[in-house]
């Protein structure tokens, strides 16, 4: 369990207020120029040393991106950092309360961030429905503006920097790196074809880097406690602490910061008071947001809660936002709305992400009532495979993982209210 002292994110609940002078009575902006005048190659070995991986989702280890920036950049073709705020998962929440509460962790880090990385600037784009937080963050930034923290010769370092705030409109597919590179530039929110990746040709047709928000607003404690301390957590190539959001049928739903690996026994015992009418009521848990399979109790209880841990039990940590179903849901309900979910935020400019993602929620909704015919459950899992892997961005693959896991670990449920509908019948004839 993770001690007070070594927690990053300390105003995570807005105990205290989130301006610049409270930030950095609780340590943001001490010294950063000291921090820059490391250099720029030293910064992304610290990050690499670290151990720190994307927070976001898919976990790819953020100083080896970062290390993919040019390093001289020409004066026609500025680097950029782009901050994924698009919070757009459900069951996600993490992001949110760092902006809400401790915005000015996130604009040191761009600063530092986008100093490694020789960028020019960071652009935040920021979910559309986070209009409190949105309002939080650019009157952060204009107060870093107003005490020399960004703009020329950002906090005395010599180098200068700019950061924006776009706010988006509302699109669950502009969370994808590419479709959001896509909105910043004025255009509709579609994932681009790879490659070209975005640290070849990225937003203006610039490098640019993408990161989420957490990872980026972890950059400063790394380096002012140095990659050992930040190391020190998790298992190996699981390191680090983490935001883990915990929704659904627990006693007390929260977001708590605590050290990857930690057990999902001891993370719901501990921060939010065990499951609702005990262990013995626990059915599944969709680990990592709407788009991870679920994994049944049994399997769960006592997996490490880091990226190997649940890719162990045939899921994945994704952004770490747990939701807990009881022995109450209808586990078929509810993976029907997942499916609602995919088809309505998909894009449509893939064939087998537009024409699958209805068509997958359709037979999911007759499933779910038990109007279809058993045979219909193994037709359905192979067009999930069939949609799986073949789309531009990875769309398609949220809409199809969340039912193959019900599939794997609820066929009976399925099959017993096709066969209480009378399908079993047809099934026989």
């Amino acid at each position: 369990m993770l001690a007070d002292k070594d927690r990053i994110f300390t105003n995570l609940y807005g105990f205290q207020p989130w301006n610049l002078k409270s930030a950095q009575a609780r340590g943001d902006w001490d010294n950063t120029k000291d921090l820059m005048k490391r250099g720029q190659d030293a910064i992304i070995e610290e990050i690499k040393a670290s151990g720190l991986r994307g927070r976001g989702g898919a976990g790819f280890p953020t100083g080896l991106k970062w290390s993919f920036m040019p390093k001289e950049p020409r004066p026609d073709r500025p680097s950029f950092l782009v901050i994924n705020a698009d919070e757009s998962e459900p069951g996600s929440c993490k992001d949110r309360e760092i902006i809400r509460h401790d915005p000015h962790k996130l604009i040191e880090g761009a600063l530092i961030a986008g100093f490694a990385m020789r960028a020019r600037a960071a652009y935040i784009y920021i979910r559309g429905e986070f209009i409190r937080e949105a309002e939080t963050l650019f009157a952060a930034v204009q107060e870093a503006y107003d005490a020399g923290l960004l703009g020329k010769n950002a906090a005395k370092s010599g180098y200068d920097f700019d950061v924006f705030v776009h706010r988006g409109a509302g699109a669950y597919i502009c969370g994808e790196e590419t479709a959001m590179i896509e909105s910043l530039e004025g255009k509709k929110g579609q994932p681009r074809l790879k490659p070209p990746f975005p640290a070849g040709a990225g937003l203006y047709g610039c490098p640019t880097t993408v990161n989420n928000v957490e990872s980026i607003a972890v950059v400063p404690t790394i380096l002012r406690r140095g990659a050992p301390w930040f190391a020190s957590f998790g298992r190996e190539n699981n390191k680090g602490t983490k935001l883990f959001q915990i929704s659904g049928h627990v006693n007390k739903p929260c977001v708590v910061e605590e050290e990857m690996g930690i057990t999902f026994r001891e993370l719901i015992d501990t921060h939010c008071g065990g499951i609702r009418g005990g262990w013995d009521n626990l059915l599944a848990v969709i680990p990592g947001g709407s788009s991870v399979p679920l994994v049944p109790a049994a399997e769960i209880m006592d997996a490490p809660m880091d990226f190997d841990g649940l890719k162990a039990v045939g899921s994945g940590l994704g952004t770490a936002a747990a939701i807990v179903m009881d022995k109450s849901t209808d586990v078929v309900q509810a993976i029907s709305r997942i499916s609602y979910f995919y088809k309505h935020e998909s894009c449509g400019q893939c064939t087998p992400c537009r024409e699958g993602t209805g068509w997958m929620w359709r037979v999911m909704e007759r499933l779910r009532t038990g109007d279809a015919d058993i045979s219909e459950i193994d037709t359905l899992f192979d067009v999930t495979k069939q949609v799986e892997g073949h789309t531009i961005c990875a769309l398609g693959d949220a809409a199809a993982w969340p039912i193959q896991g019900l599939i794997k670990h609820f066929r009976p449920e399925i099959e017993r209210r096709i066969r209480e509908n009378g399908g079993a019948l047809e099934a026989a004839e």
